[in-house]
């Protein structure tokens, strides 16, 4: 009997460089990680095409003598008794704060991470890598009682596995905290009612609640796109108005429609932000573009007004829930009698994927999501 002549190519050691053949480019994986790292030729491109196996191979042995890396892991790896938990912070805070410089990530969230870990580090700084375990983690969150939202625990068990992962991909560190777990996500669902926004209205002045009406009628990111509007950002079209939209933390631009009555606020700001004069739309009481403290301030001071800091709901209200507000009411159909619009629709909207947007609404909010189930069971009697 013949024998099947087509035989599974051996498998390369460990260290060799590997081609993909979905970015048609050749790879090496640097010992201890998961990473994928391009192979460059002397000039600094891409090796690409599979048949350019030996320019990859030289390329590899080039970045090998260049580096002073051994072939084998053992040799490859730091060992994690040399390092204390508070080096693996700091490396990772200087890692964010270099990002963070460059625009490829948010300034706030770059300062998060280094008031979570320099509290980590108050706790076990000391600690050497290899003595720290999942438990000690876990126990050092329990421990601090502003953190008993699942959801700032969440962030802040992200922050600390970042740290580790990025000590053990760049350094070689092994991570301690492989299998730790988070709390599952919780979207952040808070719609304001039409009664709750009138209230809001009728007790805020007018700079800030032109903002959040604003904000509750657009669905924009209050901070990184509302309050960076100008001028030269509003467009006029035969069908309305409309705003290009550019976030800071998605770095995609957008342009979306806006109802007549935003349409009307924006022409009334303009008057005082005219194009070139360098002013934002949306300004506080004292003329200066709005800032996330200033309008938390604002906020947390209008709930201890009106009582809300003792409700048990309207306490978790934010300027960020007016986006959540605008998010419900689309899907609602509140403001076309009815008619609620698609997934697909509300995360161009508000600059999603769709899948972001059906993991944080879609589920709970949208008829175009629940319709089909209640029609699937009940069959007409469910339309």
């Amino acid at each position: 009997m013949a024998g099947n002549s087509k035989q599974t190519p051996r498998r390369q050691r460990r260290g060799s460089a590997w081609y993909w053949q979905q970015t048609d480019t050749w790879y090496r994986t640097p010992p201890g990680t998961k990473r994928r790292v391009a192979l460059r030729d002397a000039d600094g491109r891409p090796i690409r095409g599979r048949e350019n196996k030996q320019a990859a191979r030289l390329a590899l042995a080039r970045l090998r003598l260049r580096q002073g890396l051994e072939a084998s892991v053992e040799a490859d790896a730091v060992s994690a008794a040399a390092v204390s938990v508070a080096e693996v912070c700091s490396r990772y805070i200087a890692h964010c704060e270099r990002t963070a410089a460059v625009g490829r990530m948010h300034p706030d969230y770059a300062r998060d991470v280094r008031r979570m870990l320099n509290r980590l580090c108050h706790y076990c700084g000391a600690l050497a890598v290899q003595e720290l375990k999942r438990a000690d983690v876990a126990q050092w969150v329990e421990s601090v009682p502003s953190w008993r939202s699942p959801v700032t625990r969440r962030n802040v068990l992200t922050a600390v596995i970042s740290a580790f992962r990025h000590a053990e991909a760049e350094h070689g560190v092994r991570n301690p905290l492989k299998g730790l777990r988070k709390p599952p996500h919780r979207p952040r669902l808070h719609s304001l009612s039409p009664e709750d926004e009138r209230l809001i209205y009728a007790n805020v002045d007018r700079a800030f609640r032109d903002f959040l009406f604003a904000a509750i009628h657009t669905g924009l990111r209050p901070f990184c796109e509302l309050a960076k509007l100008t001028a030269e950002h509003v467009e006029h079209s035969p069908r309305g108005m409309m705003w290009r939209v550019r976030s800071s933390k998605t770095k995609k631009l957008r342009k979306i429609p806006v109802r007549p009555e935003v349409a009307a606020l924006a022409r009334r700001l303009l008057k005082s932000a005219p194009a070139g004069s360098g002013l934002p739309l949306f300004r506080n009481p004292q003329g200066r573009p709005w800032k996330k403290p200033t309008a938390v301030g604002y906020f947390l001071a209008l709930k201890r007004k009106l009582g809300w800091d003792r409700d048990e709901v309207r306490r978790n209200y934010s300027c960020y829930s007016c986006r959540h507000t605008f998010a419900y009411r689309m899907l609602s159909g509140y403001w076309n009698g009815g008619a609620g619009c698609s997934i697909e629709v509300l995360a161009e909207l508000l600059g999603n994927s769709p899948t972001v947007a059906f993991l944080h609404y879609g589920r709970a909010w949208s008829r175009h999501y629940q319709d089909p189930l209640w029609a699937a069971v009940l069959g007409s009697e469910g339309r």
